[in-house]
């Protein structure tokens, strides 16, 4: 990881739980799986078998990716409640027109939160940061396009 993947302390201790969960529980549940599916027999043509090692290859690289984000992570504290568009904050705003409502962090430390997540590093994130409720911004989409941006309500992400 070149840079810092910055969190809020709700985001840290969710992650934290989620990765307590994969490498204990879920881990034991699908070795369980794996175990019942061999004493079934011939492995070649044993579907719940290979479905239970897929299972357990996902379970795997998430477990590693949830580790390099925790011990890399800059842990920082909730942003303030004052309107301002920065990582760690619920963004609700008009993009190109449509209304869209996300959390304004890296991609890995958005995931497993069941919110969608923008990074602060892609244009729609540079272009927004700073900004406030009521503010409007533009930026330019990889097609080159410029695209508008309302900001309608920025607040702390509460996990």
């Amino acid at each position: 990881m070149a840079d810092k993947t910055w969190l809020t302390q709700d985001a840290y201790e969710h992650l934290k739980e989620e990765l307590e969960y994969r490498s204990t529980t879920l881990r034991n549940e699908i070795t369980k799986k794996i175990d019942n599916a061999r004493q079934e027999g011939d492995l070649k043509e044993n579907g719940g078998y290979h479905a239970a090692r897929d299972e357990q290859s996902m379970n795997e690289t998430r477990i590693q990716q949830l580790d390099t984000l925790l011990r890399e992570a800059e842990v920082g504290e909730t942003p303030a409640d004052d309107g301002v568009v920065e990582p760690g904050m619920m963004v609700t705003a008009e993009i190109a027109g449509q209304k869209n409502e996300f959390l304004l962090a890296t991609r890995m430390a958005g995931t497993g939160l069941g919110v969608e997540t923008y990074s602060p590093d892609a244009p729609l994130g540079q272009a927004i940061i700073g900004a406030k409720k009521g503010d409007e911004v533009s930026y330019y989409a990889p097609n080159g396009k410029e695209i508008s941006v309302k900001i309608i309500n920025a607040v702390p992400f509460k996990g």
